[in-house]
């Protein structure tokens, strides 16, 4: 399954839900980029309003249209979203009606939901997060639940893709993923359940990390002011891309071709898009939004981008997972997997656009996405 560009999580499980890619939903990294006024670097805020950061219509906006119930656990770019009924989220809130059932049935403590993810490993969490969707089936029932699981992702970030590692990961997902099955068989809706098993990308190793933020400093557009540094060029790391900002509207037309030949002419950098030439691989145009870049740099094979304004601009190291770079890259093809009561078994779709998960949904639960214009994926249902 193809993702959309960036090929980012937060990206990619918002194209998986609204049908449309980051040029009209506008999700370019895993939270909203704000840019600090005393020109320091770039921050991304994961715990903003979805209306703030989510510029489409979602499947549980249009389930909630039509009433019916819907439950999240650990999802992304949902939080003080309307209509999600019962949640956990991936930084949960310990009053709300899940996490209380959680700590009532000696599941999870109140001080672990207070400090979840700080000193908590991800395979911890995802134990936590199964507990969470199984209670919210068994006691709730919601008519669409939304779930992400995170350990694959952590681990394959840490030691690199098809590592023994990532193996055991994915076989820990196939024991949540068989715990959630299990609860939706336990209150006997498995014969009018469908299950989507998706990933939102996939990964690729790299042994070399380039630190574009230093070459901005070695350029002179990042100046030192006591112990960090300020400019009105910064540039925010996605792994295998990243987002050069401008900020200073009037040395755009001066700086982007500057910027644009520089960056080509460095190893480990295959191509610098230009705000224009972005919107072609369905990134948003800068007219439209400011988290669209006035520079887009993809990775070559075995480059990833990293932060920091420090040390070498280049560097080597042991083999590493990273995301991020073009969605036409093989290595971050995404997975998928439809199975239950509005499937076809046996269909081999051969490759599919995410962007075809969302109408499919929708039409399974006969809700409406207006703004969603590839097709539903017809072939699998019944």
């Amino acid at each position: 399954m193809k993702p959309i560009n960036p090929t980012v999580t937060w990206p990619n499980h918002t194209a998986l839900i609204t049908g449309v890619n980051a040029s009209k939903h506008e999700v370019m990294a895993n939270g909203l980029i704000t840019f600090p006024s005393d020109g320091t670097a770039p921050k991304v805020e994961p715990w903003v309003d979805k209306d703030k950061l989510v510029h489409a219509k979602t499947l549980y906006e249009a389930a909630a249209e039509k009433g019916l119930s819907v439950g999240q656990v650990d999802w992304v770019a949902i939080y003080g979203a309307k209509g999600v009924q019962w949640k956990f989220g991936e930084k949960p809130n310990v009053d709300d009606v899940i996490p209380q059932e959680l700590i009532a049935q000696g599941t999870v403590t109140r001080e672990e939901i207070e400090q979840f993810g700080e000193k908590s490993s991800s395979a911890w969490r995802d134990q936590i997060w199964t507990d969470a969707a199984v209670d919210i089936i068994e006691k709730h029932a919601p008519d669409l639940l939304l779930v992400h699981l995170l350990q694959t992702d952590s681990i394959q970030h840490q030691y690199a893709p098809l590592s023994p590692a990532a193996y055991t990961a994915y076989a820990y997902a196939d024991r949540c993923l068989e715990r959630i099955i299990d609860a939706v068989r336990s209150i006997g809706a498995l014969d009018r359940t469908t299950f989507i098993v998706a990933s939102d990308h996939g990964f690729a190793t790299y042994t070399h990390t380039i630190r574009p933020n230093i070459a901005l400093v070695n350029l002179g557009l990042l100046q030192k002011q006591g112990d960090r540094y300020t400019g009105s060029v910064w540039v925010k790391e996605e792994g295998g891309a990243a987002s050069i900002y401008i900020r200073d509207v009037k040395r755009r037309a001066e700086l982007v071709p500057k910027l644009k030949t520089y960056f080509e002419s460095l190893p480990g950098v295959s191509h610098a898009y230009t705000n224009e030439e972005a919107q072609a691989i369905g990134l948003p145009s800068e007219k439209v939004s400011d988290q669209a870049p006035q520079l887009y740099l993809t990775a070559a094979s075995d480059y990833a981008f990293g932060d920091g304004t420090n040390g070498p601009l280049t560097q080597s190291g042991a083999p590493r997972g990273q995301h991020g770079y073009l969605n036409n890259m093989p290595e971050v093809q995404a997975l998928f997997v439809a199975s239950g009561a509005a499937i076809k078994p046996g269909v081999q779709l051969g490759a599919i656009s995410n962007l075809r998960v969302a109408p499919t949904i929708a039409k399974i639960l006969r809700v409406q996405l207006p703004a969603a214009k590839e097709a539903p994926l017809n072939e699998i249902l019944r």
